[in-house]
């Protein structure tokens, strides 16, 4: 955690110390969504995963859903339990149940379990992206104060469904699967022991200087906490876990249907990552109250490091 913690710092000091252009960042996502990601997917499905393995994900894959079911009920009961005002309610929900899992989760999985656990890691991406860009999106449209009632320009860019990152799974299955195109793959010791390895490898550093970037560009000294923010921070760090834990316990118990130990670890911590980054740019899409977006970020995406080390010390007791 400290490691990751002085990463995250590179990142904010060397924006304010005015190191990066204005849109660096913008290139940096892009350099790790579109390349770096997509290539340490790919290595890593190679390394680690044969077609036995990679049957039992569908389980992991179902509890997921399930978790995100009901943590998408218990946002909606405690929106209209505490009376939040149209324009925040869409946000909160969204805020509680949506993970930032490629920017932190990925080079926190990284650190805590190593590259053994990515493909766990992608069951939880996949459920997360889609239901962010599918239900997320008509949540927080129909939350829009400006609009009586339903809203029927609601955006769904269907680009988001099958995002980049993904390309790398897709791409690795036929090398799992048939032998002999996996072999020769590997014969290309230029791709397969550097190139490939080594540009996945800049996952976790640069997401991290990324998220430092981010946090100095919101501006810390702007965090504000007031009744709604503490709400949806519980949801975010103990209730989605909390409900985790209960799907993952009561499926190995009483359906018989367990998960390996990694694989249980790394659906958890996911569960608990700070809240998608891109919340203020929807709010800003839907009339929605930017500022309460925008605190909820920075708050989750700095209060993680000391959540996480309490998770991972709770989960010894599993």
């Amino acid at each position: 955690m400290l490691a990751i913690v002085l990463m995250i710092a590179v990142g904010y000091l060397a924006q304010k110390a005015g190191f990066f252009g204005k849109d660096f960042s913008n290139s940096l996502s892009k350099l790790i969504m579109k390349i770096s990601l997509p290539l340490g997917i790919f290595n890593s499905m190679l390394e680690n995963f044969n077609p036995t393995v990679l049957g039992k994900l569908g389980t992991g894959l179902i509890y997921v859903i399930i978790s995100v079911a009901v943590d998408y009920l218990i946002a909606f009961l405690l929106t209209r339990m505490f009376r939040v005002p149209r324009g925040k309610r869409g946000l909160m929900i969204q805020a509680i149940t949506g993970a930032n899992t490629v920017f932190i989760g990925m080079p926190l999985n990284n650190a805590l379990f190593g590259t053994s656990a990515i493909p766990y890691l992608l069951v939880y991406y996949i459920v997360n992206t889609i239901v962010i860009w599918t239900v997320g999106v008509w949540v927080i449209a129909n939350d829009d104060p400006t609009v009586n009632g339903r809203n029927d320009n609601v955006k769904f860019d269907l680009s988001h469904l099958l995002p980049v990152p993904l390309y790398g799974f897709i791409v690795a299955l036929p090398f799992i699967y048939i032998e002999p195109l996996k072999h020769f793959y590997m014969s290309l010791t230029f791709l397969s022991n550097t190139f490939v390895p080594d540009m996945g490898a800049l996952v976790t550093p640069l997401s991290l200087i990324y998220i430092g970037i981010m946090l100095q560009q919101f501006g810390l000294k702007n965090m504000e906490f007031d009744g709604h923010i503490i709400m949806t921070l519980i949801g975010r760090f103990v209730i989605s876990p909390i409900i985790m834990v209960a799907v993952i316990m009561i499926g190995a118990h009483a359906v018989g249907l367990g998960l390996t130990p990694i694989f249980q670890k790394t659906l958890i911590i996911q569960s608990a990552t700070p809240t998608l980054a891109v919340l203020p740019i929807m709010a800003n899409e839907y009339h929605g109250d930017v500022k309460f977006a925008t605190n909820v970020v920075v708050a989750s995406s700095v209060l993680f490091v000391v959540v996480v080390p309490i998770i991972m010390i709770l989960q010894s007791a599993l």
